[in-house]
């Protein structure tokens, strides 16, 4: 019988989602509470993977029993689970369903805060210059619908059977002194959305125009890219089936 679990996680004390040798992760977390619980090894497939410090308000993963689950699982999974990991669901699905390869869509948010906010050090990017031209980012950020290879933005040293992306939203929005960029896909490369907020930052803040960051998309180097921003700012918000 499979189960799919939908939670939600504050990454600053783990080294991403996926499990390695020696350093915390949100899926060990899981796994060890789900065995506890269970009194059976218990291996979740989690829907993607984010990077060390990324933030989730909603991954979902899945795990195989072979008998129905009883008793309250959210409410028993909350108690043993860190305080910084929180389930909100447990419920039985089809056996085939996948919860990475039935996933239809992604959604990212990169938080930015133009100042300095003590109470958001840890949930945002701060950044001290009030002079950065949202309307120049949002035209750029137009241009990423445009295109489907985003080999620029992804990490260099990684194995991936494709650069292409469908990118299906991309837009900053502010809230005072709150910018938010969302961006929805159909699958991410590692680093890309970090990458490309750097870049369009580049773009708000006059150091490349619209043009550039049309080239730099297209020159399919790493290199020219920005920086990459930091994983703080980053939540990953929804997963569409």
């Amino acid at each position: 019988m499979r189960y799919f679990i939908e939670l939600s996680y504050n990454g600053k004390n783990y080294h991403g989602w996926q499990i390695q040798p020696d350093v915390i992760s949100v899926q060990e977390k899981l796994n060890n509470a789900l065995s506890t619980i269970l009194q059976l090894k218990i291996e979740v497939v989690g829907a993607g993977r984010t990077d060390t410090g990324v933030h989730a308000t909603q991954m979902f993963a899945h795990f195989d029993v072979e008998t129905a689950l009883k008793g309250d699982m959210v409410f028993k999974l909350n108690s043993i689970l860190p305080n910084d990991i929180t389930v909100a669901k447990v419920f039985l699905v089809d056996d085939e369903i996948h919860a990475r390869f039935n996933a239809l869509s992604r959604s990212y948010e990169y938080r930015i805060w133009l100042g300095r906010n003590p109470f958001l050090l840890d949930f945002s990017w701060q950044i001290h210059s009030q002079e950065i031209d949202v309307v120049q980012m949002n035209k750029a950020a137009e241009l990423l619908l445009e295109y489907t290879n985003f080999q620029t933005f992804s990490k260099v040293k990684t194995e991936v059977y494709t650069f292409n992306c469908k990118v299906t939203t991309a837009v900053w929005q502010q809230e005072g002194n709150l910018l938010t960029f969302h961006i929805s896909a159909n699958r991410f490369l590692r680093n890309m959305v970090r990458a490309i907020v750097g870049t369009l930052i580049d773009v708000g803040l006059g150091k490349i125009n619209t043009n550039d960051f049309r080239q730099i998309i297209e020159s399919k180097n790493r290199s020219n890219a920005g920086l990459s921003v930091p994983a703080k700012g980053l939540f990953l918000t929804q997963i569409k089936y």
